[in-house]
């Protein structure tokens, strides 16, 4: 009887086992949306940026968390990419030179998956809601399943990438709420002159029409009663569309915005001000879905209390497109440091792609020839780089006073060239400089233009940035005059 008695007990557990088990394994981790804007710094009227008004990521920012120090690990899109899709240093991985014939026909080392598809082994549904990834290795596997949460499985959390590409050149104007000129800060290394407010007022603009973007997104995500359980990371995938920014190793070319929201989970209007880089984004979406990566990440979760300790973050240049140089850097809290490989090259060499999108390359090149520039404006339009470069960022946030080789500095430095030193040997095996990459490129001679072209080129481009915001005009780089 008592034989029977624990069978009928045992069946009956087991049977109750079998109803209870989907409530046991529902899938209680978060959803993930990573929104990026392309080539912007953190220009957004929450973090008190002149003349710009975003108040949708405003209210994002407000609902959690905003980094004021995060960098990324490169300054142009697909390496910078490649190290946000794996949670891997771009020269670790062999992804760090920016549009290369066959870049991208390789696998990555190391036993390194992407985390698109790690996610998606752990259960998740990815989706890329738009059409660019921009990276440089090959995948065994597609990296994302589908282009919209919604074909996802019933219950099954979701992780969606998507990026607004307004940011990158070329900018709209916005008839909604045009910026004036007058309302903008110019960084000290360019002329205060209308053109160049203009240009900036331009790039502010755009912002604006992408944070109405960014709004429409986030209404959805309420809309469908998703907004409580998805963790929501907005970031720059690098810093602006400007002569010191992209491509460079500067703040403009690295600095971030950052906000991250998940209600219940993340503090609302808490602003964090450790240092950051874009591989940390990697690791604490890998936290909050219980992944496990077969090589632990290169950075460290935003969920980390140790990430507060942190000294440094890291980051390199190497080629773009064809014009060859190479650059190292690292960022303290107060400090930045930038260790030129190729110093015998000036920093304004030759670039198809800046001298057919950015106009005040063509006005500094003009003024610069005319020798109209200040010492301070001028020194970026050398044909030479110093080997290091050293800020200090508190007295000197836009990075135009270098004190490497000031003695009240050297401890400063010395430090810095060691860590830097360090990083490079150990943690992404830096390959330097070899004798086929000097040799190659674009040809390195400068100034790239004579003055009576630069002049063409400058009058091709007013119209273009001092056009109305109603009005349609020809971008300028649809008639770039020839190099001679």
């Amino acid at each position: 009887m008592k034989r029977h008695l624990f069978l009928i007990i045992g069946v009956t557990l087991v049977v109750a086992g079998a109803v209870r088990a989907p409530a046991a394994k529902a899938d209680d981790r978060p959803n993930i949306l990573w929104i990026m804007a392309e080539d912007i710094c953190p220009d957004l009227s929450c973090y008190g940026t002149k003349g710009v008004s975003t108040p949708n990521l405003d209210r994002l920012a407000n609902a959690g968390a905003r980094f004021t120090h995060a960098f990324t690990t490169a300054p142009v899109c697909s390496a910078s990419r490649s190290a946000m899709l794996t949670g891997f240093h771009q020269n670790y991985i062999g992804a760090n030179q920016h549009r290369t014939p066959n870049a991208d026909k390789k696998y990555l080392p190391y036993g390194i998956e992407p985390i698109p598809n790690l996610l998606q082994d752990a259960g998740y549904f990815t989706c890329l809601m738009d059409r660019k990834t921009d990276h440089n290795f090959l995948t065994h596997r597609p990296l994302f399943m589908g282009k919209d949460w919604k074909q996802r499985k019933p219950g099954q959390p979701f992780f969606a990438q998507i990026t607004f590409h307004g940011t990158h050149r070329s900018w709209q104007r916005d008839p909604l709420r045009p910026i004036d000129g007058k309302d903008v800060e110019i960084p000290a290394y360019m002329p205060d002159l209308p053109m160049v407010r203009r240009d900036f007022a331009n790039g502010l603009e755009q912002i604006q029409l992408m944070d109405r973007k960014v709004g429409q997104l986030l209404k959805r995500l309420k809309a469908e009663n998703l907004e409580e359980n998805t963790l929501v990371f907005f970031i720059g995938d690098h810093g602006r569309c400007h002569i010191r920014g992209k491509q460079f190793l500067y703040d403009e070319g690295l600095h971030i915005p950052l906000l991250m929201r998940w209600p219940g989970h993340v503090r609302p209007g808490v602003v964090r001000a450790e240092l950051v880089c874009a591989l940390d984004i990697c690791a604490a979406i890998l936290d909050v879905a219980k992944v496990k990566p077969p090589v632990p990440l290169q950075g460290m979760s935003l969920f980390d209390d140790a990430i507060k300790q942190r000294k440094y973050v890291f980051a390199a240049r190497d080629k773009m497109d064809d014009t060859h140089d190479a650059m190292r850097s690292i960022r303290a809290e107060n400090y930045r440091l930038i260790l030129n490989l190729m110093p015998e090259r000036a920093w304004c060499q030759y670039n198809r792609y800046k001298e057919a999108q950015y106009p005040l390359l063509a006005l500094l090149n003009v003024m610069n020839l005319k020798g109209q520039l200040t010492l301070v404006q001028a020194a970026f339009m050398a044909p030479h780089k110093p080997k290091v470069e050293l800020y200090d960022t508190r007295k000197d946030p836009d990075m135009v006073h270098n004190v490497a080789d000031d003695p009240e500095y050297a401890p400063v430095r010395k430090e810095l060239l060691v860590a830097l030193d360090n990083w490079r040997k150990n943690v992404i095996h830096d390959k330097g400089v070899s004798e086929e990459f000097r040799k190659g490129g674009w040809p390195a001679t400068y100034p790239t233009r004579s003055l009576e072209e630069w002049e063409a080129i400058l009058e091709l481009w007013k119209p273009w940035v001092f056009r109305d915001p109603a009005r349609k005009v020809r971008h300028r780089s649809s008639r770039t005059p020839a190099r001679s």
